[in-house]
């Protein structure tokens, strides 16, 4: 895992930082794990756009990835390590004794031809599942879940780990990588390591049209608007909104900086030890 960067012969190549993909061994997916994902430009089902700034982008499959890890006691060798157009770590495809393939995530260090395995009898070594309880607090651990069986749901992303501080009752106490700590079930599986593509927070895009490749359109600033097109737009000038300072807010007036998105009777507020807003 490297970056690369380019000769200024272009205005874009002078800060392009792309990945130099080294750690890539196979450049063609499972074609059996994959499936279709098909582009909506923003629109949901009757057609009205809910999400802007979707747009374009070069073809891309799904790849199914094991989240569960559930193939308890069976061990299974890394054949090879993929790109992923549909996140930033890397994968790894496993392959099981008994001839079935899938893929997980891929932890930093994991090499072709690694053994991993899943289940509370596996080994504490990088790619193994295990559940929280059978962890050494410390340990960097990656895919947790929040509920047994729902399959890995916190700690995902490229270069993300946690980690356990403390274990009482039927619970241990976890350390996220935002600050967050919080209490997950001691029977929820966690796999170990820390993910893979560290670099990726440094990849320089270098131009826009390496975001439109990617399906993201790039949308017009608030406060270059017009005020019938948005409650910052209008102003002489370069104006903050208007008449007067406004509060960076969206196009329908919902706060857009600081505003508290998490509702406050969510089942799960008594789970969150310490918060990662102080």
């Amino acid at each position: 895992m490297g970056l690369k960067t380019f000769r200024p012969l272009t205005p874009s190549l002078r800060g392009t930082v792309l990945s130099d993909f080294a750690e890539i061994t196979k450049h063609k997916p499972e074609a059996k794990l994959t499936v279709a994902k098909r582009r909506t430009g923003g629109r949901n089902n009757v057609g009205r756009m809910t999400s802007r700034g979707i747009g374009g982008g070069h073809k891309q499959r799904y790849r199914i990835i094991d989240f569960k890890r559930d193939k308890i006691g069976v061990e299974a060798v890394v054949e090879a390590i993929e790109y992923d157009p549909n996140r930033s770590a890397r994968i790894a495809l496993l392959k099981y004794k008994d001839g079935e393939k899938r893929y997980i995530i891929a932890p930093l260090e994991l090499q072709v031809g690694a053994k991993v395995m899943s289940g509370p009898d596996a080994e504490l070594s990088v790619g193994n599942a295990l559940p929280l309880k059978k962890i050494i607090p410390g340990m960097p651990i990656h895919t947790i879940e929040l509920h047994r069986g729902h399959g890995g749901q916190m700690c995902r992303s490229a270069g993300l780990a946690a980690q356990i501080t403390a274990s009482e009752g039927d619970y241990v106490t976890v350390k996220l990588p935002s600050g967050e700590i919080r209490l997950v079930n001691r029977e929820c599986y966690a796999t170990i390591g820390q993910i893979g593509n560290t670099d990726h927070i440094n990849i320089m895009l270098g131009k826009a049209g390496r975001n439109r490749w990617l399906g993201r359109r790039g949308i017009s600033r608030g406060m270059a608007r017009n005020p019938v097109d948005h409650p910052m737009g209008g102003g002489q000038g370069k104006s903050k909104g208007g008449g007067g300072w406004h509060h960076p807010v969206s196009p329908w007036g919902k706060l857009a900086k600081g505003g508290k998105t998490r509702r406050r009777k969510k089942y799960s507020n008594g789970m969150i030890v310490e918060r990662r807003k102080k």
